[in-house]
């Protein structure tokens, strides 16, 4: 019966006893040391990287963009494989209009007088054949160049090959110049015009400045020092802002990323803050110990008509740089309910304050004791009175 008894009344005292804060005045200056220190962290943390850094008052949105090009200059070529050709923007650029990026022709191997015919395979394990019998009419290899029509001709005085259905002659990519073509490329410039949207704040940009006008656009080119919100760029500076030599480029083509970056501060007392930065870098894979397949091309073909009907065409294996232009940022202005929300958490990290002190005081100190016994008191409503009184100086514990 008297242990149901405790039972209930431990039971009735866990529900109903009231706990209320006492204060303890601890006259020691290594608590209270331990005490504003931390205070001290936690407001320099909300301060210096919640507030200035982060900027964690603020509502955020993304940028919405929209990019066009136009590049310009001009190259003349005189080379033995072909006839001395002026180059223009409508030869090199290829195609005329990009999604977001545009390709530069710097090196090519040309194919020309290509006709419908049949022709000797290239020589390769596959293709070399004694007779006939070796070559299978109608077998078409995805990696070969033409149907073989079943025939085993000669490749050369050495050499018999599988005959083919195809355009002929037949393309020898080996041959690329070691020097590329169009290296005058390297002079020529591009305008890129960028107009970004942050909806969230109805807030509309160019990379065009408001303070750019007709004959400053006509004279500039972008400088990191100089011009840094020019936007026609020298496609030479953009190679060596990557850290890349144009002309070593040219030869076999890559990829490089123009990156804009509009990180915007709206709020009025930072002066509505947003203006483009931009940045080059290589983006396709530069393997100096593994370099298979490098750099980029593809190919094209101009058809043309003989006299006769016959259709003809030169295939161009076309290697060049692509640009691709990539825009990014967020944007950030004040807001009420991030204000409040940050707020209320450097609140709760002031509240854990005391937690370190009395984990020092109930731990680190001399007078551990002492304070232990302080800290909690179970109050009996039989007492008439209850004094307490703790004596000691401020010094180190």
């Amino acid at each position: 019966m008297s242990r149901t008894t405790d039972g209930c009344q431990k039971f009735l005292h866990y529900v109903f006893d009231y706990e209320t804060p006492k204060t303890l005045v601890i006259p020691s200056l290594g608590v209270g040391f331990v005490f504003r220190f931390t205070q001290l962290l936690v407001v320099l943390y909300v301060v210096g990287y919640v507030c200035v850094v982060q900027k964690a008052y603020q509502e955020t949105d993304s940028v919405i963009s929209t990019v066009t090009t136009k590049v310009k200059g001009f190259a003349f070529t005189n080379t033995t494989d072909m006839e001395p050709h002026f180059w223009d923007v409508a030869d090199y650029v290829i195609p005329p209009q990009g999604d977001d990026s545009f390709f530069v022709l710097t090196n090519m191997v040309v194919t020309p007088k290509q006709t419908q015919s049949r022709c000797p395979e290239l020589p390769n394990p596959s293709t070399i054949c004694v007779s006939d019998c070796d070559c299978i009419e109608g077998h078409a290899n995805p990696r070969g160049n033409g149907i073989k029509t079943g025939l085993c001709e000669n490749y050369s005085t050495t050499v018999q090959t599988c005959e083919v259905l195809s355009w002929c002659p037949l393309e020898i990519d080996t041959k690329l110049p070691e020097r590329a073509l169009l290296a005058a490329a390297e002079n020529f410039t591009v305008l890129i015009k960028n107009s970004v949207t942050y909806p969230k704040f109805n807030f509309h940009r160019r990379n065009i400045l408001p303070h750019i006008n007709s004959s400053y656009l006509k004279s500039c080119e972008f400088n990191r020092t100089t011009d840094p919100y020019c936007p026609i760029f020298r496609l030479k500076h953009i190679a060596s802002e990557a850290g890349e030599d144009f002309q070593e480029m040219a030869v076999k083509g890559g990829i490089l990323g123009i990156f804009i970056d509009w990180s915007c501060d709206l709020d009025w007392w930072a002066g509505g803050k947003c203006y483009p930065k931009y940045s080059f870098h290589r983006l396709d894979n530069k393997n100096l110990v593994n370099n298979v397949a490098p750099g980029f091309n593809f190919r094209f073909a101009k058809y043309y008509k003989t006299p006769d009907g016959q259709e003809t065409r030169t295939l161009i294996k076309a290697f060049g740089i692509r640009f691709d232009v990539i825009v990014f940022g967020n944007a950030g202005k004040f807001g009420i309910v991030p204000t409040i929300v940050n707020l209320g958490a450097a609140l709760s990290f002031l509240s854990l304050v005391p937690m370190v002190s009395d984990w020092v005081m109930l731990t680190c100190t001399r007078k551990r004791d002492i304070y232990s016994k302080q800290k909690v008191t179970y109050l009996s409503e039989d007492a008439d009175d209850e004094s307490m009184s703790m004596g000691t100086t401020y010094g180190t514990q």
